[in-house]
């Protein structure tokens, strides 16, 4: 594995070798751990490249904290969704806001549910559904981020608390808060020594059912620790228990000599051993975010003031406290590190890509496969449980643009996912499918893939007016607005699908 994994640092074969075959997650950390800090971040990089992995980088927002009113809550998940960021749910913070003005915690997540069209990812969620805090840890006012690395407890020696009598009255509405999420995030760090820092396995694993059963996204949080061992017990329970999407502490978690290198070589690791090839970060320094965006990292969870994960991405030891309004500062840093390249992912973004999983349709995309590779990845798998998701009304479903298709050899103008689904759904009907893509990296992936799961000949051409001339009908296959009128410049006959 070593050999392939460096081989893999500057080389696309090797990377979709080590793509297609099963992983051993020691042999993986292991490979990576031997390669330098440069080395790791480019490995991280090409692991993030379409159809590897994940190309989106994305800011999630926390909107609440126990000590707010529930109009600033309310206004916080609405500012977050006019700008397209997920909101992180914390049930405990729900609950106080709840318990203050006269509901229960629920009721403040269908208020939220019912304003808002961006995904609600749900955190701190445990057997007893809601967790609840002490005001000592609810209100806490980060001495662990502010103080600096490491610790493997926090610094004011403080357990787990839980008031579960609390709980226990709310359980009842357990399911409810599950169903009305597009994901839910699960915590393993006790099983990397981290027992005074988060529930047992136990809550994690019945959570991941039920996350299951109703079919949302699961996130599973582990953290750097020592780099090696308890990276390795980090990984293994996340895929053990059914995790999409991994996320990584960094920060005083993060007890590794040089904690720059150790966070990158960790977000390089997860981008390949990721299940759902999401891989984010709940809490890192600076130095710690920007090594790991180098890296392939491609959702930070921050926050606005008072909300916890406010001050845990972003700043450094010393900065780092409650109060801090994180959001904006994690945007400058994506924006830094990925210069004019329109990131992080905006609410045009999103509705473009709800778009395309609405029609794949949610049976077909990840965890789904067309040839070697997932349709999507657990962004797609997320949305579905969206209400943006639910509100599009669609110019022409899957079955629309196939039946108007004609011809026996069709173009399709773009090469990612969409354009997959659609040629699946055509070869049954055509003896040919033309792939067009400005990206010839995307172009050839795309076409050696499809060309390997269908019954079709499937052609290359990157340029579009050559694969429309050669073509007997031409759909424009995506649902980015941008890229749909580049295509109709050049091919303005071809059937749109937005």
């Amino acid at each position: 594995m070593y050999d392939l994994i460096r081989k893999a640092v500057f080389d696309d074969e090797a990377a979709i070798q080590i793509s297609k075959m099963d992983k051993d997650v020691t042999s993986v950390v292991d490979a990576i751990s031997e390669l330098s800090l440069d080395e790791a971040m480019k490995l991280g990089m090409q692991f993030k490249r379409f159809p590897l992995g994940c190309d989106l980088t994305e800011v999630v927002a926390g909107t609440c904290a126990s000590d707010l009113e529930i109009m600033d809550l309310l206004g916080n998940c609405r500012l977050s969704d006019m700008i397209g960021a997920p909101i992180h749910i914390c049930a405990y913070a729900f609950s106080d806001i709840g318990e203050k003005f006269g509901m229960t915690g629920l009721e403040v997540m269908q208020k939220v549910h019912e304003i808002v069209d961006v995904p609600l990812d749900l955190d701190h969620f445990g057997e007893n559904g809601a967790m609840r805090l002490p005001k000592n840890i609810s209100g806490c006012g980060g001495e662990c981020y502010n103080k600096g690395p490491a610790f493997t407890e926090c610094p004011r020696e403080r357990i787990h608390e839980r008031l579960i009598d609390k709980e226990m009255e709310q359980k009842d509405d357990k399911e409810e808060w599950i169903k009305l999420s597009s994901s839910v995030a699960v915590n393993v760090t006790s099983e990397q020594t981290g027992d005074g820092h988060a529930a047992p396995l136990r809550e994690a694993e019945d959570i991941a059912q039920l996350a299951k059963k109703y079919g949302r996204g699961l996130e599973s949080i582990m953290f750097v620790g020592d780099g090696y061992d308890e990276v390795i017990t980090g990984f293994e329970k996340s895929i053990e228990i059914g995790a999409d999407v991994i996320v990584v502490e960094g920060g005083p978690f993060n007890r590794c000599e040089n904690t720059t290198e150790s966070f990158a070589k960790t977000i390089a690791a997860a981008r390949i051993l990721s299940p759902g090839k999401v891989v984010a970060t709940n809490g890192a320094y600076e130095h710690e975010v920007r090594a790991g965006l180098r890296s392939g990292l491609n959702m930070v969870i921050t926050g606005f003031p008072k909300n916890h994960h406010g001050y845990m991405c972003g700043y450094e030891p010393g900065t780092a406290r409650r109060g801090k309004f994180g959001l904006p500062r994690i945007i400058q840093i994506i924006n830094e590190e990925f210069p004019n390249r329109g990131l992080p992912v905006q609410k045009h973004d999103l509705l473009s890509l709800a778009t395309a999983v609405k029609i794949a349709g949610p049976n077909y995309v990840y965890p789904r496969k067309i040839g070697s590779y997932y349709v999507g990845d657990a962004h797609w798998a997320t949305l579905v449980n969206s209400r943006m998701y639910q509100n599009i009304e669609l110019k022409h479903t899957l079955e629309d643009i196939v039946n108007l298709a004609e011809g026996n050899t069709i173009a399709l103008h773009g090469g990612r996912f969409i354009s997959w689904v659609i040629a699946n759904e055509l070869d049954r009907h055509v003896d040919e499918i033309i792939i067009s893509d400005v990206d010839e990296w995307v172009l050839k992936n795309t076409v050696d893939n499809l060309q390997d799961a269908l019954n079709a000949t499937v052609i290359s051409e990157k340029d579009d007016r050559v694969a429309a001339k050669d073509a007997d009908f031409s759909i424009a296959s995506s649902t980015m607005i941008p890229v749909k009128e580049n295509v109709l410049k050049k091919v303005p006959n071809a059937l749109t699908i937005v």
